[in-house]
């Protein structure tokens, strides 16, 4: 009886790890929803934009798929190709763990920055990658997102970031988490540029990222079921001393409490995206898009 009492287990909203990722069946035939249990072609779920056709579970997308879903072809020119992540603090195994993402996801670090187009209407747009490091904030993901505000800043060019991170990159110190005031600081000067940010956060954003520019868009939405928060659910819970709703942390949650303005589903992103950039947009004539001259 006693037995019973304390081998209750209790399910929490986690960050999977890379052995449990479903994401990885995606390189075969068929993939397996983990929500729903559906097994599907592979070929299928791509062209549903990687959204299960049954339960509308939306998979990750990797930082090439996502602007290249979002971006006109051939209008994307990246930014900050060979910056590359040392080790300042000389922690152990951290330049081996960097070799070896690097060489798994073709990218060179956990976020993409750069400049296209969609439809036409110019835009800076930066995407963050899970599957290097978790996409945790380190000295050069700071850097590359600092550089990109300043793009939008000087070419008054509207800026657009798909976050998608567990935090601040433990391996890297202080140093890491004084990437929060910076991108801070350069979101705060396109504010006073009037250049408009619009902050998609995906599944999932979370400790330092979520708590500093991710949370600071002009428009801040995020797609269907996705985590976002900053603390881990159970810790809340033991500090507060209160059991959380089923449904804390999730975007339909922060949505229902006024710290989102939207869960769009990922076949309507482009569109949503470009209405907003078109309302914006400032003609020959200097008037802004959507409104009459005075």
């Amino acid at each position: 009886m006693f037995k019973d009492l304390f081998s209750k287990k209790r399910k929490y909203a986690t960050i999977p790890s890379e052995r449990t990722q479903p994401n990885k069946m995606n390189d075969g035939v068929m993939t397996k929803c983990p929500s729903c249990k559906t097994i599907m072609y592979s070929r299928e779920l791509k062209k549903h934009h990687n959204v299960c056709i049954e339960c509308n579970h939306h998979f990750r997308l990797t930082a090439r798929d996502r602007i290249n879903s979002l971006i006109d072809v051939g209008t994307f020119k990246e930014f900050d190709i060979g910056m590359l992540s040392h080790n300042p603090l000389d922690f152990p195994d951290y330049e081996e763990k960097l070799e070896k993402d690097q060489q798994k996801t073709g990218l060179n670090e956990a976020v993409v920055t750069g400049a296209g187009e969609m439809d036409g209407y110019p835009v800076i747009i930066g995407v963050m990658d899970p599957r290097f490091r978790m996409a945790s904030m380190g000295t050069v993901v700071g850097e590359k997102i600092k550089r990109a505000i300043e793009a939008a800043i000087e070419t008054k060019t509207p800026f657009i970031m798909f976050s998608a991170s567990g935090g601040a990159r433990m391996q890297e110190g202080v140093l890491s988490l004084m990437q929060m005031a910076k991108t801070s600081v350069a979101l705060k000067k396109l504010d006073e540029a009037r250049v408009p940010f619009i902050s998609f956060m995906t599944h999932p954003t979370t400790g330092g990222v979520s708590a500093s520019f991710a949370s600071l868009g002009d428009y801040n939405f995020s797609e269907p079921g996705a985590l976002i928060g900053f603390a881990g659910r159970r810790i809340i819970e033991q500090t507060i001393r209160e059991e959380l709703p089923d449904d804390f942390q999730t975007a339909e949650f922060l949505l229902d409490h006024g710290q989102l303005d939207g869960v769009i589903d990922r076949k309507d992103i482009h569109k949503t995206l470009v209405t907003i950039i078109k309302m914006h947009a400032v003609d020959h004539q200097g008037n802004q898009g959507g409104q009459s001259a005075q």
